[in-house]
C-alpha cells in the first residue's frame, strides 16, 4: 500500500497516574485495543488513531478553561469526531459507566454553520476528552 493509499493518523502521549485506570477507561470502558506497553507506558487504538498513556503523576493537573456557546470548555483536551450514533452510542456507554461529564451531551451552535452534538468528561487522570458529531460532515470547517 502506497502512503498516498493510507489515510493520515494522529499520535498523542499523554500523562497518566495510574495505568490500571487508564487500562479501564480507554480499554475497558472505551473499548480501545491495547497495543504495546510496559511498566511505564501503554498504547491503545483509539478508532484508529494512536495514544499512549505514559505514567506521569506530576503532569496530572487541572487545565484552564475558555468560554464556548456558553460552556466552560477544558482549554487543553483531545478527542474523536464520530458519527452521530456511534456518539450517542459512546455517551450511554459513559452514562451506563458512570463517568461524570464536565458537559453534558447537547447540541451546540443549533441551527448554525458547524452546529454539532458534543459532551466532554476527563479520564482517572484528570485529563480533558471532547466527543463531537456533525449531522452535516461539511459543516466541521464550514464558517457562518
Amino acid at each position: 500500500m502506497s502512503s498516498s493509499e493510507r489515510r493520515p493518523r494522529f499520535h498523542l502521549a499523554f500523562p497518566v497516574d495510574d495505568l490500571d485506570k487508564a487500562r479501564a477507561f480507554y480499554g475497558g470502558i472505551m473499548a480501545c485495543p491495547e497495543g504495546r506497553s510496559s511498566e511505564n507506558w501503554v498504547d491503545f487504538d483509539f478508532y484508529g488513531h494512536q495514544i499512549v498513556a505514559h505514567l506521569a503523576p506530576g503532569e496530572c493537573q487541572a487545565v484552564a478553561t475558555g468560554g464556548v456557546d456558553g460552556k466552560a470548555v477544558p482549554v487543553r483536551h483531545f478527542g474523536l469526531l464520530m458519527a452521530w450514533d456511534d456518539w450517542e452510542a459512546l455517551a450511554e456507554r459513559f452514562k451506563a459507566a458512570g463517568v461524570a461529564f464536565i458537559i453534558e451531551p447537547y447540541v451546540r451552535f443549533a441551527g448554525e454553520p458547524g452546529e454539532q452534538g458534543t459532551f466532554f468528561l476527563r479520564d482517572p487522570a484528570g485529563n480533558a476528552l471532547e466527543f463531537k458529531c456533525f449531522r452535516d460532515e461539511a459543516g466541521i470547517f464550514k464558517r457562518g
